[in-house]
């Protein structure tokens, strides 16, 4: 078939009330070179910072997100975007009062094994 439509993504499970839902990637078509997910972060939310193996894009939909690169502070809003180059140290959080909708696309494809993320 000359295209796939993705229907049913693969709904990460997490314990910081973010929602993930991967289109395409590892875990919802095997796909090692690119994953492409539609996320959802709640106010006050925060990941460790992590030092990837994967190019990483970000386009905001909706509400603000901010990234901690390399000790650097960069706040993007609704329709703006970043790619943040593989091997930077980079913490990706939202402090701000409303929830943050935004797409993520990492090339290879996101995988634990590749995010090396810090211990908190």
């Amino acid at each position: 078939m000359a295209y796939t439509i993705q229907k049913h993504p693969f709904v990460v499970p997490t314990t910081d009330g973010k929602s993930i839902q991967e289109h395409f990637g590892l875990a919802s078509d095997g796909n090692s070179n690119i994953s492409i997910a539609h996320m959802s972060a709640p106010a006050g939310w925060s990941e460790p910072f992590q030092t990837p193996e994967f190019d990483e894009f970000t386009f905001i939909i909706k509400g603000q997100k901010q990234f901690i690169i390399e000790g650097e502070t960069i706040v993007l809003s609704a329709g703006q975007s970043i790619k943040i180059n593989k091997g930077t140290r980079v913490q990706y959080a939202n402090p701000f009062d409303e929830s943050c909708e935004y797409i993520a696309i990492c090339t290879p494809a996101f995988s634990i094994e590749l995010v090396n993320r810090e211990d908190e």
